[in-house]
């Protein structure tokens, strides 16, 4: 592999100098701040908010990176996952020129973002059991390819993809890879975060909104090279990360084992589903799972989702998704929640 991240970053932003704000260009303490236009008599409302946060946020990334064993200068945070999608793309994608490389089925936002951004895709389909098709992603690359993007485990599939084949395409594809891990809570293998310092090509999505239960404060991660992650602080808006979210973040840090204690159930609770939709009627086959839901193939799946939305219990209907036909993705909910699922679901009649 020849990869030169130089030659793939746009070439108009690779001398961009980036918004300075005043929290950039004061660090440290002081007792009057009058640098940044705030308002200095606090905030409206309970709390105090007045302030600008830390556009860099060095203690939560701090606490993050203890956790997951790399440094502080390899994380970037994001609102979401899906901002550090959308960011990579505008950073490295020339529109109407460059491409990215997806596998469908996948999430949904790499081609909303490509889209968006006038970036051309090339899609390498799973094969049917959903599983890399390595020699076909290879094949798949021309002169302009930037990005490939592979969900791991795999969204909607739920599968993990196998490590063998990302760590030869990590060897032989001289753009970066893209490993999204937004479930990576959930499976058994090891994150590819361990693998930064062997591939320069290497980038892993997390996500606080699955394992850590906190979709709502809209948190994202980011793993790759100091140089990455440089680039893409310098192209981020200044305050991409609100103090709230950051306050509620670093306290969930400190109840790690609570996290885990959650995955533990919903793992239980995966088990008792697969084992109940592979005994019910109208389902052909439920796929191996390591994310916090299931892809169980129906008869008919679009009028058993309709059916199941009658009776209160909303699902995600994938039978138009590629290779997904009649298939419903059922993310894993309380025990309460599941048994209603499977008494709704004894009690189709179609």
């Amino acid at each position: 592999m020849n990869f030169n991240l130089t030659t793939l970053i746009r070439p108009h932003l690779l001398n961009l100098k980036p918004y300075s704000s005043a929290r950039d260009e004061f660090k440290g303490q002081a007792e009057v701040y009058l640098d940044a236009n705030e308002n200095p008599l606090g905030s409206v409302g309970d709390g105090q908010y007045n302030r600008y946060p830390d556009p860099l946020q060095a203690k939560l990334k701090f606490e993050i990176s203890k956790i997951k064993e790399c440094d502080s200068s390899q994380i970037f945070l994001g609102n979401g996952s899906d901002e550090p999608i959308d960011l990579l793309i505008r950073i490295f994608c020339k529109p109407g020129i460059d491409n990215i490389i997806q596998l469908p089925p996948t999430y949904g936002m790499y081609q909303v973002s490509a889209d968006t951004n006038g970036v051309d895709i090339i899609n390498v389909p799973l094969s049917e059991e959903f599983h890399i098709q390595k020699e076909e992603v290879i094949k798949s690359l021309t002169p302009h390819t930037k990005i490939i993007f592979i969900c791991s485990p795999n969204n909607p599939t739920g599968n993990i993809i196998n490590k063998d084949d990302i760590v030869e395409i990590l060897k032989r594809a001289p753009c970066l890879v893209v490993i999204d891990e937004a479930y990576i809570d959930f499976a058994t293998e090891k994150s590819f975060i361990n693998e930064l310092t062997n591939f320069p090509n290497l980038i892993v999505l997390q996500t606080f909104s699955k394992a850590w239960g906190l979709a709502g404060i809209r948190l994202g991660m980011a793993f790759a090279s100091e140089e990455i992650i440089s680039v893409m602080n310098k192209i981020k808006f200044p305050y991409n990360i609100s103090i709230l979210t950051q306050q509620v973040a670093l306290r969930a840090l400190s109840k790690v084992g609570q996290k885990d204690k959650m995955v533990s159930k919903i793992l239980k609770e995966k088990e008792w589903l697969k084992e109940h939709f592979n005994e019910a009627k109208y389902v052909l086959k439920v796929y191996p799972s390591d994310a916090n839901f299931l892809l169980v193939k129906t008869t008919k799946g679009k009028l058993i989702y309709d059916k199941l939305v009658e009776k209160s219990i909303i699902v995600r209907d994938r039978s138009k998704v590629q290779l997904c036909g009649d298939c419903l993705r059922i993310t894993i909910g309380t025990e309460g929640e599941n048994l209603a699922l499977m008494r709704a679901w004894e009690e189709l009649d179609i």
